[in-house]
């Protein structure tokens, strides 16, 4: 069996083929195209199959949870107790975020950290924040 190849496609197949850098991922197919900005062609770091299978990244564990603290139900300050563990925040007493001390840290709840804002306490919140 015998397969002709038109010449001019096989030459602009081979030029793409040097010009496209490989696939970050899996190093078999070439990156995808990401957009083209004055005539020059700007690529992705993965094909378009790796980038269909490239999962979420899971969020980064913070550091006082790390340190063996767990965020309580109730809120150090007022003692409301929560529904939902978004509605709580852990705070550094100290200001410094590398001292994971029990005693350095406090569980507190939206209401109280807005009080904490206006009282000008220098605690400062820990290092995840939430995104709405």
């Amino acid at each position: 069996m015998t397969v002709i190849i038109p010449s001019k496609v096989f030459i602009i197949n081979i030029r793409m083929a040097l010009s496209r850098p490989l696939c970050k991922a899996c190093n078999k197919r070439h990156a995808a195209v990401n957009y083209i900005k004055n005539g020059v062609k700007h690529y992705r770091s993965r094909c378009d199959e790796c980038g269909a299978k490239k999962k979420k990244q899971r969020p980064r564990t913070p550091n006082w949870e790390k340190a063996g603290y767990k965020k309580k139900t109730v809120c150090d300050n007022c003692g409301f107790k929560s529904l939902y563990p978004t509605q709580l925040i852990v705070y550094y007493v100290d200001g410094d975020l590398e001292n994971n001390q029990n005693t350095n840290l406090r569980t507190v709840c939206l209401n109280c950290t807005e009080v904490i804002k206006k009282k000008d306490i220098n605690w400062k919140r820990g290092d995840l924040t939430i995104d709405y």
